[in-house]
């Protein structure tokens, strides 16, 4: 309370916390979780482990993964692998290839020298035209960065946007995509594990960017020395994160 003008107001005002019900203890709790468990935790599981409804658990994690994001987290550089992967259920009927049915990933990864994998970056996109295609570029990629992609058409616009495009035709190649591409390929495979395996295959395309937000910030941080400074790290993000409502996350956050 302010002892001029006696308005009140509380320390979780203007945070990711804010109105919430639930002590904070669990929410730091549902953080430490979150952080140290390597693979993460179902709303299911979080459930369980903290005694509360299903329903708490599973807004309480959806709002620390819109919290994992850094509005001035620094764009990828150097070489850069860019492809789209395809995650989803078994698909009957649809189109082979771009043309599924299935919820289409495009993923940025770093490429490090003489071999390794730094940073990734994932987004959701609902076709695999350069008009979806551009602009993750843009977001995750620095200008002047070399943007490692097959021979698809989508990526021709990578020039005029100010980078430089090596690009592999597959079918001439005579390599599976898996070794032309091995950094997204890989990124891809531990991605699908991880939704197989933690969240059983169960992941609503309206939420999907947010698992694909929490994957990101636990595989960049994947070679802390300390999972208390992770932990550290999302609380520091969670209390400068705006205000998100239940509401906010229902029917998927607007990313």
């Amino acid at each position: 309370m302010c002892s001029s003008c006696r308005h009140q107001s509380s320390v979780t005002a203007g945070t990711v916390f804010e109105k919430t019900r639930t002590p904070l203890t669990t929410w730091f709790e549902t953080a430490w979780h979150l952080t140290t468990a390597k693979n993460g935790m179902s709303a299911q599981t979080l459930s369980s482990t903290l005694g509360t409804t299903y329903r708490v658990a599973w807004t309480m994690l959806h709002r620390y993964r819109i919290a994992m994001v850094r509005a001035e987290r620094e764009p990828l550089q150097g070489d850069v692998e860019v492809d789209e992967v395809f995650v989803g259920g078994a698909d009957h009927g649809g189109k082979p290839g771009r043309g599924t049915r299935k919820c289409i990933v495009v993923i940025a990864v770093e490429i490090k020298q003489p071999k390794g994998f730094g940073r990734v970056r994932r987004r959701h996109v609902p076709d695999a035209s350069g008009t979806s295609l551009m602009p993750f570029v843009s977001d995750a990629v620095a200008p002047g960065s070399v943007v490692l992609t097959d021979g698809w058409r989508g990526y021709c616009g990578l020039p005029g946007h100010g980078y430089t495009r090596k690009a592999t035709v597959l079918s001439a190649s005579g390599d599976p995509a898996d070794v032309s591409m091995p950094g997204v390929h890989r990124v891809a495979s531990l991605l699908k594990r991880w939704i197989l395996g933690t969240h059983h295959g169960s992941v609503d395309p309206a939420h999907l960017q947010s698992y694909l937000e929490e994957f990101t910030f636990r595989f960049n941080r994947r070679n802390s020395g300390s999972r208390g400074l992770v932990f550290r790290r999302l609380l520091q993000q969670a209390v400068i994160t705006i205000p998100v409502t239940e509401g906010d996350v229902t029917h998927g956050y607007e990313w």
